[in-house]
């Protein structure tokens, strides 16, 4: 049988003495209540962001404690989204630490039937050889079709890569990418949001 408080302890008893009727006041708090902290007030250090979900870019304040995110909550300061985040936005905590997403990269062999695990360093490696190939094997130095307008004109580029970017991408990150393509002679540089 559970045990009853001790009656000068009852919610009820403690509004009435301080005038609290409502029990909205500091009646309603017990002791665990009172020792309760926000969990981003033990964090080390605080990280601006932008949520990773669509165009919009809320800003995002990231709380990170021995060097692992324990809160992410809307930025006050973001002049896009003053504070607010949409429910996926504030879930992106969940993004980022649940259980279920990969840390691993799976990979299929050309004409394999199941997928395999491999180490992320070797997964980099094999886009860029991939990339490097594919530039060297589609690259233009000139135009040199016969009769065509411009022939023997310089171009440098290869029509063998091209690239489709995300909405989630920043100026900066767009900014980046382009200076690479660009740099790796991609003309094809598109980006998903303007589709």
């Amino acid at each position: 049988m559970a045990k009853l408080p001790v009656v000068p302890e009852w919610p009820v008893l403690r509004q009435l003495r301080s005038g609290d009727a409502a029990g909205l006041g500091a009646t309603a708090a017990s002791a665990r209540t009172r020792e309760l902290a926000p969990r981003t007030a033990s964090a080390d250090r605080v990280a601006r962001s932008v949520c990773p979900y669509c165009a919009v870019g809320c800003g995002q304040l990231v709380y990170v404690k021995d060097e692992k995110i324990i809160d992410i909550e809307g930025d006050p300061d973001s002049p896009v989204s003053q504070g607010c985040l949409c429910p996926k936005g504030a879930a992106t905590f969940q993004l980022v630490t649940g259980s279920h997403r990969l840390d691993h990269v799976l990979y299929r062999r050309p004409g394999g039937t199941e997928w395999e695990r491999i180490p992320l360093d070797q997964a980099m490696e094999m886009v860029a050889q991939r990339v490097k190939k594919t530039r060297e094997e589609t690259w233009q130095e000139r135009i040199e079709e016969p009769g065509a307008e411009h022939e023997g004109a310089l171009v440098r580029r290869t029509l063998g890569i091209a690239h489709l970017g995300g909405a989630t991408l920043d100026n900066e990150e767009n900014y980046l990418i382009k200076k690479l393509f660009s740099a790796l002679g991609v003309v094809q540089v598109e980006n998903q949001a303007r589709i």
